[in-house]
């Protein structure tokens, strides 16, 4: 254990202060998304990044990928959305083993008529907080975030399972 590389005072500060900030940040998202369209975050995100694509189409497992979900979850989520008539999935013509979600135009009117709501809290909850030096910053950081996470694997190796959630080895 001594090459654990354990969190000082001030960054468990930090990273306390991150979870918490983010909680209180998506739990907000999420609640108002669900009250004022009923909509879980996880189906708006799949409709604007199909409403983002010229076609709005995209392969399924394109769309799990590009929303860092499971194939298995998007399928799940385009079903519900294809029940409300929101998405249609179909075959790709290239690959018989694909599947397209399309966002058809009724799930464009829905994602119309949810964007100004999630943008409101989305500005309320963290823009308005900011300044624009702040901004700057969030993104600078995120950024440099995603492309560190992008590459390095965050979980530890399958050989230290045994760790309790502080990091050490449970007594025993």
């Amino acid at each position: 254990m001594s090459d654990t590389r354990w969190l000082d005072e001030h960054e468990q500060h930090t990273w306390r202060s991150f979870l918490t900030a983010q909680r209180l940040l998506f739990d907000g998202i999420e609640r108002q998304l669900q009250q004022d369209s009923s909509l879980p975050h996880t189906y708006y995100e799949i409709l604007v990044r199909l409403s983002e694509i010229p076609d709005r189409t995209l392969r399924m497992s394109e769309l799990a990928s590009s929303s860092l979900s499971s194939r298995s979850r998007i399928s799940h989520a385009v079903a519900r959305l294809e029940e409300i008539g929101w998405v249609r999935r179909r075959q790709c013509e290239h690959d018989k083993r694909g599947q397209l979600a399309e966002l058809t135009e009724e799930g464009m009117a829905g994602l119309e008529a949810a964007a100004p709501g999630h943008v409101q809290a989305v500005r309320r909850g963290l823009f308005d907080a900011l300044s624009a030096e702040q901004v700057a910053a969030l993104r600078d950081i995120s950024e440099t975030l995603v492309a560190h996470l992008s590459n390095e694997p965050v979980w530890p190796a399958a050989d230290d399972q045994s760790r309790t959630a502080t990091g050490r080895k449970p007594a025993g």
